[in-house]
């Protein structure tokens, strides 16, 4: 349901049929991309005062004849894309108001024996047609007289009768897809007097003996001729010219994606009538298959004398020859973007002599790198005003440049350049830098009135006295965070400024001060949009005046300061709370932890080098070293200790000295006592070492009670020595000599094991 809405926008929803429940409320509906296949009396019955109704892309295949009759206020209809097979002239019985009808795309084959259309008095639009469309009947027209639009997709016409279309007495814009040249020349032939803008796509004009059938158009009386997906050969090229010309009111050709199958040698000679109307020329991506052997163009060169206006869009030119360039004597627009052209082809290009008349041209998106010489290239040119040489490569650019003294408009815009000199022409009125590298802005251009410099690295606007006459600037999208009363104020004539989408501090100063600039008409700064203004001043389209801002805005150095202290005061409490309960501890245990994972779990048996890896706390070092070590390691055989005084390597981190000791030693010897579970050693670093040694699940470990010790006295975080004291044995060191012996005999035992 749409509810009370007057748009009901129903598309792509999987709908079958039209939903009910439409009121007289809804102007627009939309039931376009659904799966609805029959459209019913009572659908529609309702919706008496719409206006626009979609009915694209769906499965209609049938329509109750009665189904439009109560929108006697529809204006646009479209039956795109669906499964119709014929068209009743029923349907727009009622449909008094409709000025656009869409039928493309169905699967009629013709329009019937009469005229679908004769009841629609009002209509400006019509497209149809279809791959199956093949007939045209000399009465489907009747009743049209005017239309801004007609669309005939005609790929597979076969059969048209003469005078189908005469009825129809001005069309400003047709659209043609034909593939047959016969058909097309007997469409023209009805259409001679009424088409202004004709335009065909999808024709071969390959064979030269189908091309007097196109000797027709020369008595048309358009304007305006495109051809689009059009197929051209040298042979075919000089007739088509030749009947081009002899158009009488034609003022303006098109190609676009064209293809040419040839390199210019015609076969006839190219004959300029001087044709009295023809004056503007539009290639778009003209596909030349073999264009590395096109001719000199020599051929053409008279015709093309005749053009005011010439557009060579994406075409792959990479050079004009001088000699064409100089029959350019009319020549006043130019435009030859996204092509080839280099620096020295632009030279060869702009001959002296050529391109005389020209005011406008441009060059973006080519393949210049010096703009020294694109300048020089084209300082001859005394009647240039407009260049845009926007989208190429210039990078850094000297300080000395020479170009038309005519020159008023320059765009610059997307160069690559990182800094603007004195290069750029003092004559400018209107010059784009946008999207370049740009830090500073500051040269002296006194007659210039609108400077863009958007997209740019920028701290700062730019000095206003060496621009006194600028009107209005765009400084979009760069680092500016504020600017002051006295740099707003000095430009003296600025109409507009455009600052937005910049990293611009709204303080209540900054607001003050540009909602007080009331001589100014428009300033966008950019703050957000939920400000309320009211005051004659723009931000981001809406009026700076009563902006209310928020605490942060106004008292921002308080606000962050006092972000500041709360976040160290709480950083305080998290390292307190932290050394308390020994984070820093779990933390770099855990990491050691993780280290010690990644390695192998048993070091090979070839890089084993002591007996045992004895860990002891530095309290009990006498004991150790002077007692333990010299008993040991002066038996017979002797075992080999690692020691960490003795045998850790400098410079080393002590974690990984342990870690590389315990996995080259047999076994571990932990030496207990009071002094060893207290240790700040063993609590930070020796007790890493426990991980990968009790993870291996073996005996690995070998305990030594210096002194008497009780289990639930060791911390909790040496929760694996706790449990290995509860499951396994442990040797004590005895006070009474005699057990001493006894004790040795165990230990290297133990060792030996």
């Amino acid at each position: 349901s749409c509810g009370a809405t007057q748009l009901c926008n129903c598309s792509s929803l999987d709908l079958d049929f039209i939903p009910s429940g439409l009121t007289g409320k809804i102007i627009v509906l939309n039931l376009a991309h659904n799966k609805i296949k029959h459209v019913r009396s009572q659908d529609l019955q309702q919706t008496v005062n719409l206006r626009v109704l979609l009915l694209q892309s769906n499965e209609i295949s049938s329509i109750d004849e009665d189904s439009f009759c109560s929108l006697g206020k529809l204006e646009l209809l479209d039956l795109s894309n669906n499964s119709l097979a014929h068209l009743s002239p029923a349907w727009f019985g009622q449909l008094s108001s409709l000025q656009h009808l869409h039928l493309q795309g169905n699967f009629y084959r013709d329009l019937g024996e009469s005229s679908p259309f004769s009841s629609l008095r009002n209509l400006t639009s019509l497209h149809l047609g279809s791959l199956w469309f093949s007939t045209i009947r000399q009465r489907n027209f009747e009743g049209i007289e005017l239309l801004d639009n007609l669309w005939i997709d005609g790929g597979n016409l076969s059969h048209y009768e003469l005078g189908s279309l005469k009825s129809i007495q001005k069309i400003s814009h047709m659209v043609i897809s034909i593939r047959s040249i016969k058909i097309f020349s007997a469409i023209v032939r009805d259409l001679l007097p009424s088409v202004t803008w004709l335009e065909v796509r999808e024709i071969a004009l390959s064979k030269p003996a189908e091309m007097p059938l196109l000797r027709v158009l020369s008595s048309s009386l358009t304007k305006k001729i495109t051809f689009k997906h059009t197929l051209l050969t040298d042979a075919t090229v000089p007739e088509m010219v030749s009947i081009l010309e002899d158009t009488p009111k034609l003022v303006e050709v098109e190609l676009i994606n064209c293809r040419l199958l040839g390199t210019g040698q015609w076969e006839m000679e190219i004959q300029a009538n001087r044709s009295e109307t023809l004056r503007v020329l539009t290639i778009e991506k003209l596909s030349i298959e073999k264009f590395y052997l096109f001719t000199d163009m020599k051929g053409v060169e008279s015709l093309l004398s005749l053009f005011t206006n010439i557009t060579v869009v994406n075409t792959k030119v990479f050079l004009v020859p001088c000699s064409l360039s100089r029959h350019l004597r009319s020549l006043e627009y130019l435009d030859l973007s996204a092509n080839l052209l280099g620096d020295q082809s632009l030279r060869h290009s702009a001959c002296q002599g050529g391109w005389p008349s020209l005011q406008t041209l441009n060059l973006s998106q080519n393949s210049l790198s010096d703009l020294e010489m694109t300048g020089r290239s084209l300082s001859h040119l005394s009647k240039l005003t407009l260049l845009d040489i926007s989208q190429n490569n210039f990078g850094d650019i000297p300080d000395v440049c020479e170009w038309p003294k005519s020159l008023k408009y320059l765009n610059l815009s997307s160069t690559q350049i990182p800094k603007v000199t004195t290069c750029i022409p003092p004559t400018l009125e209107v010059l784009d830098v946008s999207a370049n590298k740009l830090k500073e802005f500051g040269l002296q251009l006194p007659f210039l009135k609108v400077l863009y410099l958007t997209k740019n690295q920028l701290k700062a606007l730019p000095g206003a006295a060496p621009i006194p006459n600028l009107v209005a600037m765009s400084i979009r999208r760069n680092k500016l965070n504020s600017f002051s009363r006295e740099e707003f104020e000095s430009f003296k004539k600025m109409e507009l400024l455009d600052a937005s989408d910049n990293n611009f501090i709204c303080s209540c100063e900054f607001l003050s001060f540009v909602h007080h600039q009331a001589r100014i008409a428009q300033v966008l700064v950019g703050w957000p949009e939920h400000y309320v203004c009211d005051s004659p001043l723009a931000v981001r389209g809406a009026q700076v005046g009563a902006v209310h801002l928020s605490l942060m805005e106004c008292h921002r150095s308080l606000v962050v300061s006092l972000i500041c202290v709360l976040v160290f005061l709480l950083i305080l409490v998290l390292v307190a709370v932290g050394y308390k309960y020994h984070v820093v501890w779990y933390l770099r245990m855990t990491w050691a932890w993780l280290q010690a994972k990644r390695k192998p779990k048993r070091a090979p048996a070839k890089d084993i080098c002591y007996d045992a890896f004895v860990s002891y706390s530095e309290n009990d070092s006498e004991w150790v070293e002077n007692i333990m070590v010299r008993e040991l390691e002066q038996a017979c055989p002797p075992f080999r200790l690692c020691l960490h005084k003795r045998d850790f390597v400098p410079g080393k981190w002590i974690v990984d000295n342990i870690i590389d000791s315990i996995e080259k030693s047999h076994k571990t010897l932990f030496v207990l006592s009071e002094h060893f579970v207290q240790s700040e050693w063993c609590k930070y670093e020796l007790d890493f070492s426990h991980f990968r040694l009790f993870d291996e699940n073996n005996d690995a470990a070998i305990l030594v009670l210096l002194e008497p010790i009780q289990s639930k006295a060791i911390p909790k975080r040496f929760c694996k020595l706790r449990k290995i004291m509860n499951t396994k044995t442990y040797l004590e060191w005895p006070l009474e000599e005699e057990q001493q012996e006894r004790f040795w005999e165990n230990l290297k035992g133990a060792l030996k094991s």
